[in-house]
């Protein structure tokens, strides 16, 4: 894996710029495989979700958040670097909002580091 454009990636995703960071992650994801592969493309899902959510498509939203969720099952909670269940935290409670059962909007998930650094793989 491009370690540096993955960090691109997610530099870009926790500034909310989701398009680009689409894009950065979309070249990552071109070569890598097996679970790389499927967790990569569960971030591009997650980053095109809310660049529709942004735009106002709340249904492409709630629809490619929901495979993203499905691509991370499997995925143990750190995994290059990131702390996923805390991202899977923040997801869930989107998809509430999303569904519209949520009182409040949560803040936009973040691809948070992991404290050790940890690059499950």
């Amino acid at each position: 894996m491009d370690l540096a454009a993955f960090q691109r990636g997610v530099a870009l995703f926790n500034n909310a710029e989701f398009f680009a960071a689409h894009e950065v992650l979309e070249d990552v994801w071109r070569d890598a495989a097996g679970p790389q592969k499927k967790y990569l493309q569960a971030l591009i899902q997650i980053a095109v979700a809310f660049y529709h959510h942004g735009n106002g498509n709340c249904v492409g939203a709630r629809s490619l958040l929901a495979r993203a969720v499905r691509n991370l099952d499997g995925c143990p909670d750190v995994f290059f670097g990131i702390q996923l269940s805390l991202l899977r935290h923040s997801l869930a409670k989107w998809q509430e909002a999303l569904n519209g059962s949520a009182s409040v909007t949560p803040p936009l998930p973040r691809l948070e580091p992991s404290k050790d650094n940890s690059q499950s793989d």
